[in-house]
């Protein structure tokens, strides 16, 4: 069977070195989209992939390709047409991420996803939020980066309960405060969407509140970053203290913070976070390929690429890794069919939240993609050898940042849990702030007390619901 090894992949004047286009799936795309992706992968080649070694080296955070990537319109991406923006929809925003990370950036990747994810949410909110549209209809030409500030440095990647966070409401608006332990493109985005407990909270964990606040208004730790990986995501520590914004900057309605997270942020930060790790996948795959396919053994005069064993690595990374990539390509076109192609008009209903429906594929998608990224770099890793661990190769760069997936929030092990629970014991054991009582553990425990500790027990329950 004869296959072109290649197709139509350019890289510059040449042909791309790395796996051809019959190893992609272009028939998701339009016509539009290809030449959006083709002008892309140029922009990768002259710009975002150089940019990379030097944001890695020097914990650089990538402006100068978010500045590359405005040319083409992509930070608009999802606006609609009529505020400036490219009005696409989320196959297109599943492309970009995995074309960024791919041919690209991880880094640059990653920080896209985050102002995609923020973009969305004012987007939800934006017909009935005049100061939101406004800052839309500059984001692309300005140059203006978003990113999200969920994360809490006394809960971790449980964004769900921000212990480190409130918020009160004024006579002229909102005073916020806020602390967060990873942010991404921290001290470099001009704009953060935050969550924090509401002014009504009264311990309820439930009840959260999102807000927009700018540059200006943030103190953030960049200095303090230096990761193994995604070194040029400049993830660290943001602080807000007290500030008060105005009234048309809260996200939606008060308390009603995870309406807007499960409609928008979450579902887009999902599909695209996996789509940025299933381009840093089949770029690990580009690579290895390029390597095995050039470094001969001249003892026994092969290649690499011509042991079975190494066959067999390839083989299984392709099709996972393409597996992955259609779970994710099926997703994004699902919300398509759903929202007439992310069309934000429809969200002027406010009963009107298709995205949310479909939380738990993007849980799976998630723990799937993250899974096999972090597989395919160390069987990547195998098959280069020696080489692998050489910076000019490039492999120990994608593999660094290739582990970040597993433990970004919700992490792995979290996902497995919640559809774990799920599955088996029902949306109810989804207890996310702590306000069911297990009562099958609590009377486990009891029975294992004798009659002393048992009166213990009640007696400090008695004082405890005294107060």
């Amino acid at each position: 069977m004869e296959t072109n090894k290649t197709s139509s992949k350019m890289w510059g004047k040449d042909i791309f070195w790395g796996l051809g286009y019959e190893f992609d799936p272009q028939w998701t795309l339009s016509k539009k989209q290809l030449e959006l992706q083709k002008d892309l992968i140029k922009i990768c080649k002259d710009i975002i992939r150089p940019q990379s070694i030097e944001c890695d080296k020097n914990l650089t955070f990538p402006k100068q390709s978010f500045i590359a990537l405005s040319k083409l319109g992509l930070l608009g991406l999802i606006i609609p047409i009529e505020l400036g923006g490219l009005g696409e929809n989320h196959t297109c925003a599943a492309m970009v991420a995995e074309t960024i990370a791919r041919y690209g950036c991880p880094s640059t990747a990653m920080c896209y996803v985050m102002h995609i994810a923020s973009l969305s949410a004012l987007l939800l909110h934006a017909n009935k939020n005049a100061a939101f549209r406004n800052l839309l209809s500059r984001v692309n030409d300005e140059v203006l980066i978003g990113t999200i500030a969920y994360s809490d440095p006394s809960t971790g990647s449980h964004a769900w309960f921000p212990k480190s966070s409130n918020s009160q409401e004024t006579e002229n608006g909102w005073k916020v405060s806020k602390k967060a332990s990873w942010v991404t493109s921290g001290g470099f985005a001009d704009w953060y969407l935050i969550q924090t407990t509401s002014h009504e909270f009264e311990g309820n964990y439930s009840k959260l509140s999102c807000y927009l606040v700018f540059k200006d208004e943030v103190t953030t730790y960049p200095g303090l970053w230096n990761g193994l990986g995604m070194r040029g995501n400049q993830s660290g520590p943001l602080e807000i203290n007290g500030i008060e914004i105005p009234k048309d900057r809260i996200v939606g309605k008060p308390n009603e913070a995870s309406k807007t997270n499960n409609e928008s942020p979450d579902i887009f930060y999902l599909l695209c976070s996996s789509a940025c790790w299933n381009g840093v996948a089949m770029g690990l795959i580009d690579l290895g390929a390029k390597h095995t396919t050039k470094k001969k053994h001249e003892d026994i005069g092969m290649r690499i690429a011509d042991y079975p064993s190494i066959q067999d690595y390839f083989g299984e990374m392709i099709a996972e890794t393409n597996s992955c990539r259609m779970n994710c390509f099926f997703l994004a076109n699902i919300l398509d069919i759903k929202t007439d192609n992310c069309n934000w008009n429809l969200h002027e209903n406010n009963s009107f939240f298709p995205r949310s429906e479909l939380m738990i594929w993007f849980w799976q998608l998630k723990l799937n993609c993250t899974t096999n990224v972090s597989n395919n770099s160390d069987k990547v890793l195998h098959a280069c050898g020696g080489s692998g661990y050489k910076p000019e190769l490039e492999v120990e760069r994608y593999l660094r940042d290739s582990k970040a997936g597993w433990i970004m929030a919700p992490t792995n092990e979290v996902l497995k849990q919640l559809l774990g629970k799920l599955s088996l014991l029902g949306p109810e054991s989804l207890d996310a702030w702590n306000q069911k009582v297990n009562e099958t553990i609590l009377q486990n425990e009891i029975n294992k007390m004798n009659k002393e500790k048992m009166r213990e027990f009640g007696e400090f329950l008695i004082k405890k619901a005294s107060f």
